[in-house]
């Protein structure tokens, strides 16, 4: 029997609209017992075939693989990588070897992430269906880059939804020569090692690339301070502009590491840049006032769910009005946030809070999103997650 997802009457106006989720409360009946990850018909209450996808069990119970039957065809993974690989060969700059090849919903594979740094490729699975298909995926890849990558390894143990039977258990699905955990790449000719192996993510935030260049730009004589700094990109870049002393902040002693090796990597001066493994909260409430001419605000993501939503926004405001009250007169704040769970309406508003306790003069001189190569289906306003405010502070 075939394994479909009947809506209710009236229900499939979203996928007409070629929104690429179905939620469990908009299905009436589901035919065939499907196991979770396995690929079903959506069709509306009157039998008419709607789309494709991924069965699962929660609030998102399928996600939209295709409106028509092509995710059933074999050449489908490597149809779809290809596509992706042919947007960033035009959005790609030649002094840039490291990108987001699939960014989920944005090039059409829901629960799914695909990183490339060099000749390495880095898979999340953020489904079951996806962590099913894994291997399809590594093979359409080898494919579609024709040899060139050394490596595709999986890390989808902390990304996948844990049920029973599933080997949460990262490691490499293809490997061409040595078994290697990190690489160098290249950002906007800047140097980065990426340990893929044992670093956040899939190793490297690659959605701050425009807004590290953005923070070069505005670094020149000035005193950074890079808060949640992590491997030190924004640092780098500060320091590339011609910041006269830039302080990395992180909690986490790997991290500090890492940012000094990159420090080193790109030939700066040991004593322009220092390193803190502290509370990056800690450190922006107690630091001097007017010590730091511009501040880099990038912290983890606050609310992963809705249910977090509240408190998150609190802990912005919080942080912000830190940051806020203490950098120097005249300075230039730049500030995050990535959980998508926090909508940018709601999230400026959070800082507008923060700005109104300081009682500082605050002007919005810069919004920030995410670049090119992290792309947002236009059927999937939810895809645009990461949003940025630059302030200027008098």
């Amino acid at each position: 029997m075939e394994k479909k997802i009947i809506l209710g009457k009236g229900r499939e106006d979203s996928l007409r609209r070629f929104h690429p989720w179905v939620f469990s409360g908009a299905i009436k009946k589901i035919e065939g017992n499907p196991a979770e990850g396995d690929i079903v018909a959506v069709l509306s209450a009157s039998n008419e075939v709607l789309a494709f996808g991924h069965y699962q069990v929660g609030s998102i119970a399928v996600r939209v693989l295709s409106f028509d039957s092509s995710c059933l065809m074999p050449d489908f993974w490597e149809n779809r990588i290809m596509a992706a690989k042919q947007l960033r060969s035009v959005i790609k700059s030649s002094d840039t070897d490291c990108y987001r090849l699939i960014h989920g919903e944005g090039d059409g594979l829901p629960g799914l992430i695909v990183d490339i740094y060099d000749d390495v490729a880095v898979l999340q699975a953020h489904s079951v269906g996806m962590f099913r298909s894994r291997q399809a995926i590594c093979d359409a890849l080898v494919k579609v880059f024709g040899g060139s990558l050394r490596a595709v390894y999986d890390k989808s143990s902390g990304t996948a939804p844990f049920k029973a039977g599933l080997e949460l258990k990262d490691g490499y699905l293809y490997l061409n020569g040595q078994e290697l955990p990190e690489t160098t790449v290249l950002e906007n000719g800047h140097k980065f090692i990426v340990n893929w192996e044992a670093g956040q993510k899939t190793g490297f935030f690659l959605d701050q690339r425009d807004n590290r260049a953005l923070v070069e730009r505005y670094s020149k004589g000035k005193r950074v301070l890079n808060l949640f700094c992590y491997t030190g990109g924004f640092s780098v870049y500060a320091l590339a502009g011609g910041a006269v002393r830039v302080d990395s902040v992180d909690s986490s002693a790997k991290a500090i590491e890492m940012v000094e090796r990159n420090i080193s990597l790109n030939g700066f001066a040991p004593d322009s840049h220092k390193s803190f493994c502290e509370d990056a909260i800690d450190y922006v409430k107690n630091c001097k006032r007017g010590e730091y001419d511009l501040m880099i605000v990038d912290p983890p993501a606050f609310a992963k769910h809705r249910g977090a939503l509240n408190n998150a926004l609190r802990a912005y405001r919080r942080l912000n009005a830190a940051a806020i009250a203490n950098v120097a007169p005249g300075g230039i704040v730049f500030t995050f946030s990535c959980s998508q769970a926090v909508d940018k309406n709601a999230f400026a508003l959070a800082v507008f809070s923060a700005a109104a306790e300081t009682a500082r003069r605050v002007r919005i001189i810069g919004r920030m999103t995410q670049p090119a190569d992290h792309p947002v289906n236009i059927y999937h306003p939810e895809g645009e997650y990461l949003k940025g405010l630059v302030l200027f502070v008098e």
